[in-house]
C-alpha cells in the first residue's frame, strides 16, 4: 500500500482570517479542527497545533461559538465592519468605519499583517466595559500598497530593511537572492511578498535602489517613491508623444473660433515653464468687454484609449517639489504644444464672457479656438502694471525686468481686468467666500539644490486677477452642465460644510488670542472666519492660524454629484483651468465638448471612479510635496545648528512642544524629556506642558527661543533645545 505523502505546513498568512473565512462561507455549520486543517489543505501536527489554538483564541474572543467539545461554529453576525486602517507612531491603529460614530481601536497584536492605509475587516469585540469600541482586523481586503522606502540593513546572506515611515511597526526580511545589488546602508524600495505565519517580520524583495541615505537625489526620489509617485517617463510613453502632429494646421483652424486678432497674454509666475492659461481682452462698441478665458487644449493631443492617456490618468497630477515638477505630460505636451508660448498660435478651449463695467456676465461662449499670445507677464511685471497706474493710460510704459517697453492696449487691458477682478472678489466674499491667502514657503536654491535663502510667497493684486477670471471660468462651466435637463454626468469640484467639532476646536484655540468665531450659521461662520484670517495678518499667530482654519475645513475632493463649493460659495464649480498638470480638467474638457456636440449623458460610474482615483492621487501628490518641503527646511537648518531663533509654539502634544521659526517658518519639536529644569505634564483642554514644581507653563502661542539641536535629513525632522520665553530672554 502507497504510504499518503505528508502534506508540507501551508499555514501561512493570517490564520485568523483563514479560519473565519471557512466557517463563514459554511455559516451555521459545526467544524472541528480536523475538518478546518482539511478545508486549508494540511494535516502536519504543527498546523493541527496551530488551529487547535487559534479556534480556542477565536472562541474566547466570542469571534467564533463552541457548541460541542471541540466543534465550532460562526453565526451570522453584525460585529464585522469594513474600514480603513489608521496606524499611529506607537504601533496601535484604528479602523474608520463611516456607518459607526467612533473609529475602532486596534492593538499591536490584533493587526494581523496590515498596514497603514489597508481596507480591511475588522471584528468589533462586544465589551460593553470598555469606553472605546476595539477590534482585530480579520482579512486585509485591498492594500493600499505594496511597496515601501527604507533603509538596507545587510547581514551575510540576509538583511532588514528598516522603513522610512514612522507608521510602520515593522521591518521587511530579505532573503540573500532578493537584494539585487543593494548595499549595507543604500536607500531602497522594498516589495511586499508574504508575511508567513510565525515569521516575526514580511518577506519582501528590493526592486530599485535609490542611493545613499542624506544625498540630495536620494531623498528626493525617496519622497517620490514613498507615495509611489513617477519621476520619469517610460520609453515608449515618451515615443508617442513625440511622434503627435503638434502643427497648427489649416484643416484643424477651420473647425474652431478664430481669436488670433484678439489682444492676449499670459501672467504666470517669473520661474514656470507651461503657460496652460491665458487672457484675451478688448472692449466693444457697447461699452462692455469680451474677456476671454483661453486653456491649452490637451484633449487635443491626449486621446482616450492611448498609452498617453492612460499615463496621464495614472499620475492624474503634476506633482510640484520644491527643486523640480514632476509633470502629468511629457515635455513635448506641457513646455512646447499646449504651452501658451508668447508670439505663438496655439489650439485652445475656451470660456467668453461679455461683462459690463459692474463685472457682471451677460453673454457666455464655450468651445474650442485658436489664439495667439502678444505677450507674457511675470507676476511681477504685471503687478507693477497695476501699482504704476495712476488712472490715465500712457501710451506705453518700462517694466522692470522686462527688456524692452509695454504698450498702452496692454497697459489697459491689465488695469482694467484688475478693476473687474476686484468688483467680482468683493461679491464673492459678500457671498460667503472664505478668503485663504496662507503664506507661502519658498526656497533660493544654487546650482546644487542647496537652499541659500528662505522667502515667502505673497498673493498680490496681479496673483487675484488671474485667480478671479480662472474661478469664473470654473463656476460658469460647472454651471452650463450642472443646470441641463435631463441630468448631464460631469465632473465636479467638491467642498462640503466643515465639521462642526473642528469648528470648536478652532474657536477654542483662536480665543487663546483674543479672536473670536461666530459659529451661529453658514454667514456668521464665514463672515467671522474672514475676520479672524485678516485680524492675524502679519501678527505672529498668522501661520498657525491659517493652518488650523484650513484643517477645520473639509477637504475638496472630485465627483459626479454636485454638491457645491463651501470655501467659494459656488453652487457649481468645476476645475476646467488646468488641464497640462490635472488630469480632472481634461475630463471635463471632454464632456464639454461631448455635450456642445448633442451627445448623450456618459456614464456616471465610469467618471465616478475617474473622480475617485484623482482625488487620492492629488493627495499623494500633496503630502509628497510636504515632505518636500520639510525636507528644504530640515537642510536649510543644518547650516544653523545651535543657532538660536525666536519662534511661536505651533503645537502641544503629550510627548513634546512644536515650536515654528518666526523668521523662516521651519518647525521642530522640543521633547518633553529635554525640559530638565521642571517634570512637564501635557494638558489637553489647555494646549499646554506646566512643570509640576515651578507651575511654569509652556502654550499654544507662546513665543520662545529655540536652539536647533539636530537637524535629521534622513527622518526630515527638526530637534530644537528650548532656550527661555522671549520674556526670559530679552530681559
Amino acid at each position: 500500500m502507497k504510504k499518503k505523502k505528508k502534506t508540507r505546513n501551508k499555514t501561512q498568512g493570517n490564520l485568523s482570517k483563514t479560519i473565519l473565512d471557512i466557517l463563514r462561507k459554511n455559516s451555521g455549520q459545526a467544524y472541528n479542527y480536523k475538518q478546518v486543517a482539511a478545508a486549508m489543505g494540511v494535516n502536519d501536527a504543527s498546523s493541527r497545533n496551530q488551529i487547535i489554538k487559534k479556534l480556542a483564541q477565536l472562541a474566547a474572543k466570542k469571534q467564533i461559538t463552541q457548541i460541542d467539545r471541540g466543534k465550532y461554529v460562526i453565526e451570522d453576525s453584525n460585529d464585522y465592519y469594513t474600514g480603513v486602517l489608521d496606524l499611529t507612531t506607537k504601533g496601535y491603529g484604528y479602523v474608520m468605519v463611516p456607518e459607526l460614530a467612533d473609529d475602532i481601536f486596534i492593538a499591536n497584536k490584533d493587526l494581523n499583517a496590515a498596514f497603514n492605509g489597508d481596507t480591511v475587516e475588522v471584528y468589533v469585540f462586544n465589551r460593553r466595559r470598555k469606553k472605546r469600541s476595539e477590534g482585530e482586523i480579520t482579512k486585509i481586503l485591498k492594500r493600499k500598497r505594496t511597496e515601501f522606502v527604507g533603509t538596507l540593513q545587510k547581514k551575510k546572506d540576509f538583511g532588514f530593511v528598516v522603513v522610512d515611515e514612522a507608521s510602520m511597526y515593522t521591518d521587511f526580511f530579505i532573503s540573500g537572492n532578493k537584494m539585487g545589488d543593494a548595499q549595507d546602508g543604500d536607500k531602497v524600495v522594498v516589495e511586499f511578498d508574504e508575511w508567513p505565519e510565525r515569521a516575526d517580520s514580511p518577506f519582501g524583495r528590493i526592486t530599485r535602489v535609490l542611493g545613499t541615505p542624506g544625498e540630495h537625489q536620494t531623498e528626493i526620489h525617496s519622497i517620490l517613491a514613498q507615495y509611489g509617485l513617477p519621476h520619469e517617463f517610460p520609453e515608449k510613453v515618451e515615443e508617442f508623444a513625440n511622434s503627435l502632429d503638434t502643427s497648427i494646421n489649416q484643416e484643424e483652424i477651420a473647425r474652431r473660433r478664430d481669436m488670433r486678432d484678439i489682444l492676449t497674454f499670459t501672467i504666470d509666475p517669473k520661474d514656470a515653464k507651461d503657460f496652460d492659461d491665458a487672457l484675451s481682452f478688448r472692449e466693444l462698441e457697447n461699452g462692455n468687454y469680451e474677456i476671454g478665458i483661453h486653456i491649452a487644449d490637451v484633449s487635443h493631443y491626449v486621446k482616450p484609449n492611448t498609452i498617453l492617456d492612460e499615463e496621464a490618468y495614472d499620475r492624474a497630477t503634476s506633482v510640484y517639489l520644491v527643486d523640480r515638477v514632476v509633470p502629468m505630460l511629457p515635455e513635448i505636451l506641457s513646455n512646447n504644444a499646449c504651452s501658451l508660448r508668447p508670439e505663438e498660435e496655439k489650439f485652445t478651449f475656451s470660456a467668453v464672457f461679455e461683462i459690463d463695467d459692474q463685472a457682471t456676465v451677460k453673454k457666455e461662449w464655450f468651445g474650442r479656438t485658436v489664439t495667439y499670445s502678444d505677450e507674457r507677464f511675470a507676476y511681477e511685471e504685471a503687478q507693477h502694471i497695476i501699482e504704476t497706474n495712476s488712472g490715465t493710460i500712457p501710451e506705453e510704459i518700462s517694466i522692470r525686468n522686462h527688456p524692452y517697453t509695454v504698450k498702452g492696449p496692454i497697459v489697459e487691458a491689465v488695469v482694467t481686468l484688475n478693476r473687474l477682478a476686484k468688483k467680482m472678489r468683493s461679491r464673492r466674499m459678500r457671498g460667503g467666500a472664505i478668503s485663504f491667502d496662507k503664506v507661502e514657503v519658498k526656497f533660493n536654491l544654487d546650482e546644487n539644490n542647496d537652499p541659500t535663502g528662505v522667502f515667502f510667497k505673497v498673493a498680490k493684486d496681479a496673483n487675484k486677477l488671474i485667480e478671479e477670471f480662472m474661478l469664473l471660468a470654473n463656476r460658469k462651466v460647472a454651471e452650463f452642465i450642472g443646470k441641463q435637463k435631463p441630468k448631464k454626468t460631469f465632473v465636479y469640484r467638491c467642498h462640503d460644510e466643515p465639521d462642526e467639532e473642528k469648528l470648536q476646536t478652532l474657536q477654542n484655540i483662536v480665543g487663546r488670542f483674543g479672536h473670536q468665531l461666530n459659529l451661529k450659521d453658514r454667514k456668521t461662520t464665514t463672515s467671522s472666519l474672514n475676520k479672524l484670517l485678516e485680524d492675524v495678518q502679519g501678527r505672529r499667530e498668522q501661520n498657525m492660524v491659517d493652518t488650523l482654519a484650513i484643517r477645520s475645513m473639509s477637504k475638496a475632493y472630485y465627483g459626479t454629484e454636485n454638491i457645491g463649493h463651501y470655501g467659494l460659495a459656488f453652487d457649481y464649480y468645476t476645475h476646467f483651468t488646468s488641464p497640462i498638470r490635472r488630469y480632472p480638467d481634461v475630463m471635463v474638457h471632454r464632456l464639454l465638448q461631448h455635450y456642445l456636440d448633442k451627445n448623450e449623458s456618459a456614464s456616471e460610474e465610469e467618471y465616478e471612479n475617474k473622480c475617485h482615483h484623482s482625488s487620492e492621487m492629488e493627495n499623494l501628490a500633496s503630502n509628497a510635496e510636504r515632505d518636500s518641503i520639510k525636507y528644504m527646511q530640515v537642510k536649510f537648518m543644518q547650516d544653523h545648528e545651535n543657532e538660536d531663533f525666536l519662534g511661536v509654539i505651533s503645537g502641544v502634544t503629550e510627548w513634546g512642544i512644536f515650536v515654528e521659526i518666526v523668521e523662516n517658518k521651519c518647525e521642530g519639536m522640543i521633547r518633553l524629556r529635554d525640559l530638565n529644569d521642571d517634570h512637564y505634564e501635557f494638558d489637553p483642554k489647555e494646549f499646554a506642558v506646566t512643570g509640576r514644581k515651578t507651575g511654569k507653563t509652556f502654550t499654544l502661542g507662546d513665543e520662545v527661543y529655540v536652539r536647533v539641536k539636530n537637524a535629521d535629513l534622513i527622518k526630515r525632522h527638526l530637534d530644537f533645545s528650548m532656550v527661555g520665553s522671549r520674556e526670559e530672554v530679552e530681559d
